[in-house]
């Protein structure tokens, strides 16, 4: 019997837009754990290409990956920046 090829799935091959990547990052800030909010921030910076936002950021790519990821706890202005290059913002709405 063949053996199945798999590969680990990666979430920015499947963010192909703009609004794909806006309702992702909402259902991370939906769930509140820090660590996924992150992951998905890491997420949406590969899938726009993490050298480019590195650029637009004035940060170091190295960096980025790793703040980015759920073991990453970076600054907010950081968090900004990021969300800025990608062309994302935070929107504050009351609690229902």
């Amino acid at each position: 019997m063949a053996k199945t090829q798999t590969r680990p799935w990666d979430p920015a091959e499947h963010l192909e837009n703009d609004e794909d990547m806006a309702a992702y990052l909402n259902a991370a800030l939906e769930d509140g754990d820090l660590a996924l909010i992150m992951a998905t921030l890491g997420d949406i910076a590969r899938a726009k290409r993490m050298t480019a936002v590195a650029q637009d950021t004035g940060l170091g790519r190295e960096s980025l990956y790793k703040s980015l990821s759920s073991q990453g706890n970076p600054e907010f202005a950081t968090v900004l920046k990021v969300l800025h290059a990608l062309g994302l913002r935070l929107q504050a709405t009351k609690l229902t």
